[in-house]
Protein backbone atom coordinates (compact mmCIF):
# COMPACT_ATOMS: atom_id res chain seq x y z
CA UNK A 1 0.00 0.00 0.00
CA UNK A 2 1.45 3.49 -0.73
CA UNK A 3 0.31 5.51 2.12
CA UNK A 4 0.92 9.91 2.63
CA UNK A 5 1.20 11.75 5.69
CA UNK A 6 0.22 15.00 5.46
CA UNK A 7 2.55 16.94 8.16
CA UNK A 8 4.39 20.45 8.32
CA UNK A 9 7.31 18.44 9.99
CA UNK A 10 8.66 14.73 9.33
CA UNK A 11 10.71 14.95 12.27
CA UNK A 12 7.55 15.28 14.73
CA UNK A 13 7.25 12.28 17.40
CA UNK A 14 3.64 11.44 15.65
CA UNK A 15 5.17 11.53 11.95
CA UNK A 16 7.82 8.99 12.82
CA UNK A 17 6.08 6.32 14.10
CA UNK A 18 3.69 6.22 11.32
CA UNK A 19 6.37 6.31 9.09
CA UNK A 20 8.00 3.25 10.96
CA UNK A 21 4.55 1.38 11.67
CA UNK A 22 3.98 1.59 7.85
CA UNK A 23 7.38 0.87 6.87
CA UNK A 24 7.42 -2.46 9.23
CA UNK A 25 4.48 -3.59 7.60
CA UNK A 26 6.34 -3.47 4.54
CA UNK A 27 3.90 -0.58 3.40
CA UNK A 28 5.46 2.60 0.64
CA UNK A 29 4.95 5.78 3.06
CA UNK A 30 5.84 9.53 2.13
CA UNK A 31 5.55 12.44 4.06
CA UNK A 32 3.72 15.47 2.10
CA UNK A 33 3.80 19.02 3.88
CA UNK A 34 0.12 19.75 2.87
CA UNK A 35 1.18 23.48 2.40
CA UNK A 36 3.64 22.77 -0.75
CA UNK A 37 0.52 20.42 -2.24
CA UNK A 38 -0.63 22.34 -4.61
CA UNK A 39 -4.03 21.11 -7.16
CA UNK A 40 -5.93 21.53 -10.22
CA UNK A 41 -9.63 21.32 -10.29
CA UNK A 42 -11.63 20.64 -13.03
CA UNK A 43 -14.73 18.44 -14.38
CA UNK A 44 -13.32 14.80 -14.13
CA UNK A 45 -9.69 15.99 -13.90
CA UNK A 46 -8.53 16.28 -10.15
CA UNK A 47 -4.69 16.61 -10.10
CA UNK A 48 -1.95 17.33 -7.09
CA UNK A 49 1.26 18.74 -7.82
CA UNK A 50 4.00 18.34 -4.66
CA UNK A 51 7.23 20.04 -5.35
CA UNK A 52 7.44 20.56 -8.82
CA UNK A 53 6.04 16.96 -9.85
CA UNK A 54 2.41 14.88 -9.93
CA UNK A 55 1.29 12.98 -7.77
CA UNK A 56 -0.30 9.92 -8.49
CA UNK A 57 -0.68 6.11 -7.35
CA UNK A 58 -1.85 6.94 -3.91
CA UNK A 59 -3.61 4.50 -1.74
CA UNK A 60 -4.37 6.04 1.35
CA UNK A 61 -3.47 9.74 2.94
CA UNK A 62 -3.31 10.05 6.87
CA UNK A 63 -4.36 13.99 7.54
CA UNK A 64 -1.98 15.65 10.28
CA UNK A 65 -3.49 18.74 9.86
CA UNK A 66 -2.65 22.01 12.57
CA UNK A 67 -5.13 24.42 13.51
CA UNK A 68 -3.16 26.96 12.19
CA UNK A 69 -3.62 25.64 8.48
CA UNK A 70 -7.02 24.02 8.31
CA UNK A 71 -8.28 26.23 5.47
CA UNK A 72 -5.69 25.01 3.04
CA UNK A 73 -5.10 21.58 4.55
CA UNK A 74 -8.63 20.24 4.40
CA UNK A 75 -8.16 21.45 0.59
CA UNK A 76 -6.07 19.67 0.31
CA UNK A 77 -7.49 16.47 1.94
CA UNK A 78 -10.47 17.07 -0.18
CA UNK A 79 -8.55 16.92 -3.92
CA UNK A 80 -7.51 13.98 -2.27
CA UNK A 81 -10.96 12.36 -1.95
CA UNK A 82 -11.85 13.66 -5.07
CA UNK A 83 -8.78 11.79 -6.88
CA UNK A 84 -10.37 8.62 -4.99
CA UNK A 85 -7.31 8.19 -2.49
CA UNK A 86 -8.68 6.82 0.94
CA UNK A 87 -8.27 8.86 3.84
CA UNK A 88 -9.90 7.58 7.35
CA UNK A 89 -11.53 11.38 8.62
CA UNK A 90 -12.48 13.03 5.57
CA UNK A 91 -11.95 17.17 4.98
CA UNK A 92 -15.68 17.62 6.36
CA UNK A 93 -15.32 15.85 9.52
CA UNK A 94 -12.04 17.80 10.45
CA UNK A 95 -13.75 21.19 9.60
CA UNK A 96 -16.51 19.75 12.14
CA UNK A 97 -14.24 18.95 15.04
CA UNK A 98 -12.43 22.48 14.44
CA UNK A 99 -15.11 23.73 15.07
CA UNK A 100 -15.95 23.59 19.17
CA UNK A 101 -19.07 24.97 19.09
CA UNK A 102 -20.51 23.20 15.91
CA UNK A 103 -19.30 19.73 17.73
CA UNK A 104 -20.74 20.58 20.95
CA UNK A 105 -23.93 20.98 19.15
CA UNK A 106 -23.37 18.26 17.17
CA UNK A 107 -22.94 15.86 20.61
CA UNK A 108 -25.49 17.44 22.06
CA UNK A 109 -28.24 16.68 19.57
CA UNK A 110 -27.29 13.18 19.64
CA UNK A 111 -28.13 12.31 23.42
CA UNK A 112 -24.15 12.71 24.30
CA UNK A 113 -23.34 14.67 27.70
CA UNK A 114 -21.20 17.58 28.37
CA UNK A 115 -20.86 20.25 30.26
CA UNK A 116 -23.43 23.04 30.21
CA UNK A 117 -22.73 25.66 27.25
CA UNK A 118 -24.25 29.06 26.60
CA UNK A 119 -22.65 31.40 23.58
CA UNK A 120 -24.13 34.77 22.58
CA UNK A 121 -23.11 37.92 20.74
CA UNK A 122 -24.86 40.98 22.14
CA UNK A 123 -23.09 42.66 25.14
CA UNK A 124 -26.23 43.82 26.32
CA UNK A 125 -27.24 39.81 26.90
CA UNK A 126 -24.12 39.15 29.20
CA UNK A 127 -26.24 38.87 32.52
CA UNK A 128 -28.74 36.34 31.26
CA UNK A 129 -26.49 34.48 29.31
CA UNK A 130 -24.49 33.49 32.60
CA UNK A 131 -27.86 33.10 34.53
CA UNK A 132 -28.65 30.42 31.91
CA UNK A 133 -25.27 28.92 32.80
CA UNK A 134 -25.86 29.21 36.62
CA UNK A 135 -23.09 29.78 39.64
CA UNK A 136 -19.54 30.55 38.63
CA UNK A 137 -16.65 28.91 38.41
CA UNK A 138 -17.43 29.70 34.77
CA UNK A 139 -15.23 28.23 31.71
CA UNK A 140 -14.57 30.53 28.80
CA UNK A 141 -12.92 29.03 25.55
CA UNK A 142 -11.95 29.80 22.47
CA UNK A 143 -13.96 28.11 19.76
CA UNK A 144 -10.90 27.50 17.52
CA UNK A 145 -8.00 27.16 20.07
CA UNK A 146 -6.34 24.29 21.08
CA UNK A 147 -4.05 22.62 23.51
CA UNK A 148 -6.05 24.64 26.43
CA UNK A 149 -4.65 27.93 24.94
CA UNK A 150 -7.47 30.34 24.53
CA UNK A 151 -9.28 28.56 27.53
CA UNK A 152 -9.74 30.96 31.08
CA UNK A 153 -11.60 30.12 34.32
CA UNK A 154 -13.35 32.87 36.23
CA UNK A 155 -13.90 32.26 39.51
CA UNK A 156 -16.79 35.05 40.29
CA UNK A 157 -19.28 36.28 37.96
CA UNK A 158 -17.56 40.08 37.60
CA UNK A 159 -14.60 38.54 36.30
CA UNK A 160 -16.69 36.51 34.17
CA UNK A 161 -18.47 39.65 32.72
CA UNK A 162 -14.95 41.27 32.29
CA UNK A 163 -13.19 38.64 30.38
CA UNK A 164 -16.61 38.32 27.96
CA UNK A 165 -16.39 42.14 27.09
CA UNK A 166 -12.29 42.01 26.70
CA UNK A 167 -12.75 39.07 24.05
CA UNK A 168 -15.94 40.89 22.03
CA UNK A 169 -13.76 43.58 21.89
CA UNK A 170 -10.83 41.45 20.46
CA UNK A 171 -13.67 40.11 17.95
CA UNK A 172 -13.02 36.78 19.53
CA UNK A 173 -15.68 33.65 19.04
CA UNK A 174 -15.67 32.06 21.92
CA UNK A 175 -18.61 29.62 24.33
CA UNK A 176 -18.66 29.65 28.17
CA UNK A 177 -19.07 26.63 30.13
CA UNK A 178 -20.02 25.17 33.64
CA UNK A 179 -17.02 24.51 35.58
CA UNK A 180 -16.64 20.64 36.72
CA UNK A 181 -15.10 20.86 40.06
CA UNK A 182 -15.64 17.21 40.64
CA UNK A 183 -12.79 16.77 38.17
CA UNK A 184 -10.26 18.04 40.19
CA UNK A 185 -7.96 18.89 37.17
CA UNK A 186 -7.89 15.80 35.36
CA UNK A 187 -9.19 14.77 32.14
CA UNK A 188 -9.31 11.44 30.03
CA UNK A 189 -8.39 11.25 26.49
CA UNK A 190 -9.34 8.12 24.64
CA UNK A 191 -7.60 7.38 21.05
CA UNK A 192 -10.04 5.84 18.93
CA UNK A 193 -9.62 4.35 15.87
CA UNK A 194 -12.63 2.56 13.61
CA UNK A 195 -15.02 2.72 16.49
CA UNK A 196 -12.57 1.28 19.58
CA UNK A 197 -10.43 2.87 22.25
CA UNK A 198 -7.45 1.74 21.71
CA UNK A 199 -5.60 3.02 24.01
CA UNK A 200 -6.44 5.52 27.12
CA UNK A 201 -4.66 8.07 29.59
CA UNK A 202 -5.70 10.12 32.19
CA UNK A 203 -4.30 13.59 32.72
CA UNK A 204 -3.86 15.97 35.44
CA UNK A 205 -3.47 19.66 35.58
CA UNK A 206 0.09 20.98 36.91
CA UNK A 207 -0.57 22.04 41.13
CA UNK A 208 -2.21 25.85 40.33
CA UNK A 209 -3.87 24.86 36.96
CA UNK A 210 -7.06 23.47 35.87
CA UNK A 211 -6.13 22.52 32.58
CA UNK A 212 -5.00 18.91 31.82
CA UNK A 213 -3.12 19.57 28.46
CA UNK A 214 0.82 17.96 28.35
CA UNK A 215 1.92 20.81 26.47
CA UNK A 216 1.08 22.84 29.44
CA UNK A 217 2.68 20.64 31.67
CA UNK A 218 0.24 18.26 32.92
CA UNK A 219 1.43 14.77 33.40
CA UNK A 220 -0.28 11.44 32.18
CA UNK A 221 -1.01 7.59 33.48
CA UNK A 222 -2.81 4.63 31.87
CA UNK A 223 -5.80 4.53 32.88
CA UNK A 224 -8.73 1.63 32.76
CA UNK A 225 -12.08 3.45 31.11
CA UNK A 226 -15.46 2.40 32.26
CA UNK A 227 -17.98 0.47 29.76
CA UNK A 228 -19.87 4.12 29.88
CA UNK A 229 -16.56 6.13 29.09
CA UNK A 230 -15.78 3.95 26.60
CA UNK A 231 -18.99 3.97 24.36
CA UNK A 232 -19.48 8.07 25.06
CA UNK A 233 -16.13 8.15 23.22
CA UNK A 234 -16.81 5.84 20.07
CA UNK A 235 -20.41 7.59 19.68
CA UNK A 236 -18.56 10.84 20.05
CA UNK A 237 -15.69 10.05 17.08
CA UNK A 238 -18.81 8.33 15.16
CA UNK A 239 -21.00 11.54 15.47
CA UNK A 240 -18.51 13.80 14.32
CA UNK A 241 -17.37 11.31 10.92
CA UNK A 242 -13.99 10.45 12.33
CA UNK A 243 -12.21 7.30 11.64
CA UNK A 244 -9.31 8.45 13.90
CA UNK A 245 -10.28 10.43 17.11
CA UNK A 246 -8.81 11.88 19.97
CA UNK A 247 -11.92 12.43 22.76
CA UNK A 248 -11.79 14.26 25.54
CA UNK A 249 -14.10 12.98 28.82
CA UNK A 250 -14.23 14.92 32.30
CA UNK A 251 -15.34 12.19 34.74
CA UNK A 252 -18.37 14.07 36.51
CA UNK A 253 -21.27 13.24 39.12
CA UNK A 254 -23.38 12.28 36.18
CA UNK A 255 -21.49 10.08 34.47
CA UNK A 256 -18.63 11.60 31.63
CA UNK A 257 -18.52 14.48 29.73
CA UNK A 258 -17.10 15.09 26.56
CA UNK A 259 -14.82 18.15 25.79
CA UNK A 260 -13.42 17.87 22.82
CA UNK A 261 -12.95 15.56 19.86
CA UNK A 262 -9.30 16.12 18.78
CA UNK A 263 -9.22 15.26 14.72
CA UNK A 264 -5.49 14.82 14.75
CA UNK A 265 -4.71 13.91 18.18
CA UNK A 266 -0.77 13.67 19.12
CA UNK A 267 0.80 10.38 19.49
CA UNK A 268 3.77 10.75 22.16
CA UNK A 269 1.49 11.15 25.15
CA UNK A 270 -0.67 8.65 24.74
CA UNK A 271 2.27 5.84 23.67
CA UNK A 272 4.40 6.21 26.35
CA UNK A 273 1.47 6.53 29.33
CA UNK A 274 -0.43 3.67 27.70
CA UNK A 275 2.49 0.98 26.52
CA UNK A 276 -0.21 0.57 23.28
CA UNK A 277 1.54 0.95 19.72
CA UNK A 278 -1.48 3.42 18.29
CA UNK A 279 1.18 3.76 15.17
CA UNK A 280 0.82 0.38 14.39
CA UNK A 281 -3.31 0.33 14.92
CA UNK A 282 -3.46 3.10 12.62
CA UNK A 283 -2.19 1.45 9.74
CA UNK A 284 -3.59 -1.81 10.61
CA UNK A 285 -6.23 0.38 10.55
CA UNK A 286 -5.95 1.45 6.60
CA UNK A 287 -4.77 -1.43 5.72
CA UNK A 288 -8.25 -3.43 6.65
CA UNK A 289 -10.66 -0.22 5.96
CA UNK A 290 -9.38 0.70 2.62
CA UNK A 291 -10.82 0.19 -0.54
CA UNK A 292 -10.19 0.06 -4.11
CA UNK A 293 -8.98 2.70 -5.25
CA UNK A 294 -11.92 4.81 -7.55
CA UNK A 295 -11.28 6.99 -10.71
CA UNK A 296 -10.91 10.31 -10.53
CA UNK A 297 -13.89 12.48 -10.01
CA UNK A 298 -15.46 9.40 -8.66
CA UNK A 299 -15.71 11.06 -4.97
CA UNK A 300 -18.98 10.31 -3.51
CA UNK A 301 -20.51 14.41 -3.91
CA UNK A 302 -21.71 15.72 -0.15
CA UNK A 303 -21.35 19.21 -0.72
Amino acid sequence: MKIAILSRNARLYSTRRLVEAARARGHSVRVLDPLRCYMRIAAGAFEMHYQGRVLRGLDAVIPRIGASITFYGTAVVRQFEMMGVYTPSSSDAILRARDKLRTLQLLAREGIDLPTTVFGDNPDDTADLLAMLGEPPHVIKLNEGAQGQGVLLAEKRPAAQGMIEALRGLYASFHVQEFIGEAKGADLRCFVIDGKVVAAMQRQAPEGDFRANLHRGGSADAVALGANEAETAVRAAHVMGLGIAGVDLLRSRRGPLVLEVNSSPGLEGIEAASGVDVAGAIIDYLAAARPQRRPAGAHRRKG
